[in-house]
Formats: structure tokens, C-alpha cells, sequence
């Protein structure tokens, strides 16, 4: 039993995986494109709050399959045995090279970002790039040798990351010498900004931003009790993440003028300059940059458990599956740090940001639209948790979700086609690995048959 509780992770720590995945990159970031087409306090708070139904909403739905279908992998797992195992294998190639890889990559450039409003004048875009390929690779050792260490780390810097922007939101509404005078109630031409494209945009935006509310199923089967703690761990988390979203975001309008932050990446160093002028941003920039510790660290550490499972499932690939002694994936870990390194090495931010968001989006949708389709085929499958709110509450995340979909490919279609092409390319590889798994598996009768 001793070996059995050393190899699982204690549930505050994957409600900690759960907080630290969803804050991170796109709360501290997005504001900025937001404000590109939107300039209503209203709208923007609302793109934030129904953000967090959405998550609420998608979390709700996922600790039912969760509960139902307790091993790692996240949709992997689910769709594989909801609609087929090419489906579970394309959602796994869309987790692995879109769904971890890209928001770690733009948390670490994040990271390099903030860190670099201390300096004055700032640094070179190479060393830019240095720092968040350092972080990449530090903290991939250290989540690749022990689990001990890899849940204690994971738990101190979430802690950290909620008290700081607790912390952030007070003092900044505190010494600001002149609030803007943002207001946050609805006024005339409000409606129409909610019902435009440039609204559903930015939807996608903020939804990626709460990307992570289900990290906890990439963990599930090291989790003691997955029946009984998952659901809890996915509608907490999600709780005090859209909380902390609605504050900061009302925290940043109501400290910085508009015309400030619009298109800046960095928009919680621009808030900390306008509340704590010149030394106090420098200082604030130096603390956020520490906080996205924590979301590098985490999809480090949910994500490869994805490559995990596929290395598991697919004998090509199973060197994937291997595991050192503390029951680590090293190789996965390693891979995904890769792909990571790589976008940060190749590609620019905003185009990362658009369409991750819109392919994880996506691979949500279908995964939501599977707690319909498994109550149809197995309705005796044993759920220690159902859905709350069944059938609006996913259905309330379908509908947003597709609206979202639908506004992206009209007008970022680009990225939106991009997005589409990986799902395309993840069929493929499944349909050359099923190949590959089949040939190797001897026929009957042989002498290297089982």
C-alpha cells in the first residue's frame, strides 16, 4: 500500500495543476488584443465572466466522464472510448503537439517578456528566447527525475501565484493616484458589441486563457480516488480561477487607461506602472514573471502523461509509455519540451495564441458532445458523478463554444484553417501507426505469439 500512495499524486496537488494550467499566460496577456476592438468595461468583464461559465460549464461535464472512465489522458482516454480509438488518438495529437506545447511555449515566452519590463530598456529578443528556453529545460529536469519533488514544487508555486495576484489587486486599487473611471455596468451600444464578431474573437481569446480546467484528467490515474475527488478538483478549481479572472481584469481597467494597454502584450506590467509608477511596475513586472513559473511547470507536468497513454496504446510508439522508477514518463516529458522549445524558437505570439485557442476549443467541443453520446450507448455505465445541471449546463458550453468556432474560421481563417490542418494531420499519423501496430503483432500460431 506504501508503494501504491508514493506513486499517486495527493489531490491539492492536481487541484494545484488544475489552478496553475488555467493561470498563466492568457489572463496576464490578452487584455491587450481584446482592447484592439473593444473599449466597453462592460463587454470586456462579461468576456471574462462567461469565460468562466464556459470552463464551469466544460468542467462540470468532463468530472463525469472523468469519474466514469478513471485512467490518464484527459480526452484521449474519453474519446477513444466514446467514438473510437482514431478519435482518442487524433485528441491526442492535437494535446501533444498543439494543446501543451504551444501554451507552454507562450507562457515561458511570457515569462521572458515580463521579466524583461525590469530591465531598463529592455532585453534583445534573443535574449528573450534564452530565458524562456532555460525555464523550459529546468524545470523538464526537474519534473523528469522525482514525483516528490515534482508535486511539492507544483504546490508551492501555485499558493504563491494566488496570494500575489490577491495581493496585486489590492494594493493596485489601493495607490493608484487616479482610477479611470472605467464603469463596469452596461450602457447604450453595449448589446451590439456583444453580439459582433470582434466579441467572439476575443471569446476565444479569454477561453484559451481559462485553458487547464481539465488538467485534471490528464491525471487520473494517479490520483488517489479518482470517483470521489475529481469532480471536486475540477468544479473548485475552476471556481477560483474565474474569480481571480473577473478581479484582475476589473483590477487592470480600472488602474491603466485603455489606450495603454491596447495591443501591448505585457499588460499587467503597463497596470503596475500606472498604480506603483516606474520602480513599483518594474518590481510588479519581476513578481508576474515569477508567477508564470507555475504554468510552465504545470502543463510540463500534466501534458506528456497524453503521450503517455498513446505510448501505451499504439506499439510504434511506445517508447513513450517508458517510466523511470518514480513512475515519471521521462521520454514524454522530454518530447513535449521539444515541440515546446521549438515554437519558441520558430514562431510569433499572437499567431500561437489564435489558433491554439481555436483547436483546443475544438477538441473540447467534441469532448463535451461526448457525455450525450456515451449516455446513449451505455446507459448502464457506472457514473459515481453526473453531470450538475444535465443537459443545459453542456449544453451551454456547446452553444458558446460553437458560436466561438464559427466567428474564428470567418475571421481569423487563417489560424482557424491551421488549426484544422492538425486535426487533419493527427488522422494520418493514427492511420500509419494502426498499420504499423498491426503488422507488428504476429499471426496466430507463430512461435512469437502469446
Amino acid at each position: 500500500m506504501a508503494e501504491n500512495r508514493n506513486n499517486k499524486y495527493h489531490h491539492s496537488t492536481i487541484t494545484a495543476v488544475v489552478i496553475a494550467n488555467m493561470v498563466g499566460t492568457g489572463v496576464f496577456t490578452s487584455l491587450g488584443f481584446q482592447l484592439l476592438e473593444i473599449r466597453s468595461g462592460f463587454a470586456l468583464l462579461l468576456l471574462w465572466a462567461l469565460g468562466g461559465l464556459i470552463a464551469l460549464c466544460g468542467a462540470m461535464s468532463y468530472a463525469e466522464l472523468g469519474a466514469a472512465m478513471p485512467r490518464s489522458g484527459g480526452e484521449y482516454n474519453f474519446l477513444s472510448r466514446i467514438y473510437h480509438p482514431a478519435a482518442g488518438f487524433v485528441s491526442g495529437w492535437v494535446s501533444a503537439t498543439i494543446g501543451f506545447s504551444a501554451p507552454t511555449a507562450l507562457a515561458a515566452m511570457t515569462f521572458a517578456a515580463y521579466a524583461a519590463s525590469v530591465v531598463p530598456g529592455g532585453l534583445p529578443e534573443w535574449a528573450r528566447k534564452a530565458m524562456a528556453v532555460t525555464l523550459v529545460l529546468v524545470l523538464t529536469a526537474a519534473h523528469s527525475i522525482s514525483r516528490r519533488q515534482s508535486g511539492g514544487l507544483q504546490a508551492f508555486f501555485t499558493v504563491l501565484k494566488v496570494a500575489a495576484i490577491v495581493l496585486f489587486c489590492v494594493l493596485a486599487m489601493l495607490l493608484v493616484d487616479a482610477p479611470t473611471g472605467v464603469r463596469f455596468l452596461p450602457e447604450s451600444g453595449d448589446a451590439a458589441i456583444v453580439t459582433s464578431g470582434a466579441f467572439a474573437v476575443a471569446l476565444i481569446y479569454v477561453s484559451y486563457a481559462y485553458t487547464g480546467w481539465n488538467a485534471a484528467t490528464y491525471l487520473s490515474s494517479e490520483l488517489d480516488e479518482p470517483q470521489r475527488y475529481l469532480p471536486r478538483i475540477l468544479f473548485a478549481g475552476t471556481a477560483v480561477v474565474t474569480v481571480l479572472y473577473v478581479a484582475l481584469n476589473a483590477v487592470f481597467l480600472s488602474v491603466a487607461p485603455m489606450d495603454a494597454m491596447a495591443g501591448e502584450v505585457e499588460v499587467g506590467y503597463v497596470a503596475a506602472e500606472f498604480a506603483f509608477g516606474e520602480f513599483g511596475g518594474r518590481f510588479a513586472g519581476l513578481a508576474l514573471s515569477l508567477l508564470l513559473i507555475s504554468t510552465v511547470s504545470a502543463m510540463t507536468l500534466a501534458g506528456p502523461r497524453v503521450l503517455q497513454v498513446i505510448g501505451e496504446d499504439f506499439a510504434m510508439l511506445r517508447i513513450l509509455g517508458r517510466v523511470n522508477r518514480d513512475g515519471l514518463p521521462y521520454v514524454a516529458i522530454m518530447l513535449q519540451s521539444a515541440l515546446t522549445l521549438t515554437f519558441i524558437l520558430t514562431s510569433g505570439f499572437e499567431s500561437i495564441l489564435v489558433f491554439a485557442g481555436f483547436t483546443l476549443a475544438l477538441n473540447s467541443f467534441v469532448t463535451v458532445l461526448g457525455v450525450f453520446v456515451l449516455r446513449l450507448r451505455q446507459p448502464d455505465l457506472e457514473r459515481p458523478y453526473r453531470t450538475f445541471g444535465y443537459p443545459i449546463s453542456p449544453l451551454i458550453y456547446l452553444g458558446l463554444t460553437a458560436w466561438t468556432l464559427g466567428f474564428v474560421l470567418a475571421n481569423k481563417p487563417v489560424e482557424g484553417l491551421f488549426g484544422l490542418g492538425i486535426v487533419a494531420t493527427g488522422a494520418v499519423f493514427y492511420w500509419l501507426s494502426a498499420r504499423a501496430s498491426a503488422a507488428s503483432i504476429p499471426p496466430p500460431g507463430s512461435p512469437n505469439t502469446p
